[in-house]
């Protein structure tokens, strides 16, 4: 108090109150603009870093990054699986299983060979290099994703429904990379990596995140039909249900980031009373925000101008084919004869099923919005071993990578998205104009 000097830790509390106050209070003019909350938490953070005005010195540990991001994802995994509001039948899910079968592992695999014939990486270093960057983000893609159970939109819906799921199943290929660059001899690990990373990963996150998720909601509504829990405390069962299905699954080695998904889907059906999951997705979107902020932030503040000079071209070679021609030509083939019903107005009783369309199709392709999982995978592999000028340059492409994307998508989004959602109710006014039921 003898000083009138600030310290800088209670000045990054005054930038960080006042940003958020901004934010808030400035929200209704912001989503008019063509930009994303993501990009101005960003330039934010550039302002703040070493780059900007020096305020924020921070650099924090791989382990840091790996749990904060962990945490992050995990939030919006459960976010995204309380939002899917399609029947689970296979039929319901065909462009979800399109995008992540087909386009996931296209563009694990176009970046791997991208990075080992251009950068010279080996097959171990590339195919680490890929998967970190096969997650489309659940965090930034707010503005593609459903807003609600209640949207039908199939673009919103394939969007949403891969981020959740991809964010899970690109581990299985982090573990192949990461198994690769530790023993160059394949064939001594790879039956072990089919049997444990793949099958058993996968199957145990499938099965916990339905298990803990059903046991929750069991336990939940036993207990309040005999009291009821403090309304003040309620909607944190989200909270517990991710945590206890992460944790439970990890403890069996399985994906825990599938299981929080999974988890979310089953958790929305198993409650009698509707108002139930529709109040924890409004608490969990609440958290997803205010974690994106710190997220984001902390990924301006570290951009620093020397690594990014030296790495500028090799990051620019992979964000520019994996943005502009890995994920459109991957999306446009991996929905080749796809149909869609979700145009079907809500209690309508007409079987509307046809073929994408182009520009669904191309958008599905645009919107491959990279973010807080790849920033999770790169620090995972960093605390697995991953380390030296290889790994330098795997980090600085990864981050270049999501900055990349924050800027085009997140300018983009908001102009894209309100002509398609225009254009969907101009297809929609048009089907029921000339529907038999209309002019009878």
């Amino acid at each position: 108090m003898s000083s009138w000097f600030v310290d800088t830790y209670i000045l990054s509390f005054l930038v960080l109150g006042l940003l958020l106050l901004l934010i808030t209070l400035g929200s209704s003019w912001i989503n008019r603009l063509p930009l994303s909350y993501a990009l101005i938490y960003l330039a934010v953070g550039i302002l703040l870093g070493p780059g900007g005005i020096n305020l924020v010195k921070l650099r924090p540990e791989a382990e840091f990054l790996e749990r904060a991001t962990e945490f992050v994802v995990l939030i919006s995994l459960y976010s995204c699986g309380l939002k899917m509001n399609r029947p689970l039948k296979l039929w319901a899910w065909s462009s979800t299983a399109r995008l992540i079968g087909f386009l996931m592992p296209i563009s694990i695999g176009a970046i791997a060979l991208l990075g080992h014939w251009f950068l010279k990486l080996n097959w171990g270093e590339a195919i680490l290099l890929g998967a970190i960057l096969a997650p489309t983000d659940p965090v930034l893609a707010s503005e593609v994703q459903l807003s609600d159970r209640d949207d039908r939109n199939e673009l919103r819906f394939g969007l949403t429904s891969e981020g959740g799921l991809n964010d899970a199943l690109a581990f299985p290929f982090v573990y192949f990379g990461l198994h690769w660059i530790e023993d160059g001899n394949w064939e001594s690990w790879f039956k072990n990596w089919v049997a444990v990373d793949l099958l058993w990963a996968i199957a145990a996150g499938l099965v916990m995140g339905i298990v803990v998720a059903k046991a929750v909601a069991w336990v939940d509504q036993k207990i309040q039909n005999y009291r009821k829990v403090d309304e003040l405390f309620e909607d944190f069962t989200a909270i517990s249900t991710i945590l206890l299905t992460y944790a439970l699954t990890e403890m069996v080695n399985g994906y825990g980031f599938l299981a929080v998904f999974v988890a979310g889907v089953v958790a929305q059906r198993s409650y009698r009373n509707p108002e139930k999951p529709r109040s924890q997705l409004s608490f969990i979107e609440r958290l997803e925000k205010l974690a994106e902020v710190g997220v984001i932030l902390l990924l301006g503040s570290l951009l620093r101008i020397e690594p990014i000079l030296r790495f500028i071209d090799e990051a620019l070679l992979v964000a520019g084919a994996l943005i502009f021609v890995v994920r459109p030509i991957g999306a446009w083939i991996s929905t080749i004869g796809e149909k869609y019903t979700s145009l079907v107005p809500k209690g309508s009783r007409r079987n509307f099923r046809e073929r994408f369309r182009p520009t669904t199709r191309w958008l599905l392709g645009w919107f491959g919005i990279r973010g807080v999982g790849s920033l999770y995978y790169l620090a995972y592999a960093y605390g697995k071993g991953l380390e030296g000028e290889t790994g330098e340059m795997i980090g600085w492409i990864t981050y270049l990578t999501v900055v990349i994307s924050v800027i085009l998508h997140g300018i983009s989004s908001t102009p894209l998205m309100k002509w398609h959602d225009e254009s969907i109710s101009d297809i929609l006014e048009a089907e029921e104009t000339t529907s038999p039921s209309s002019s009878q």
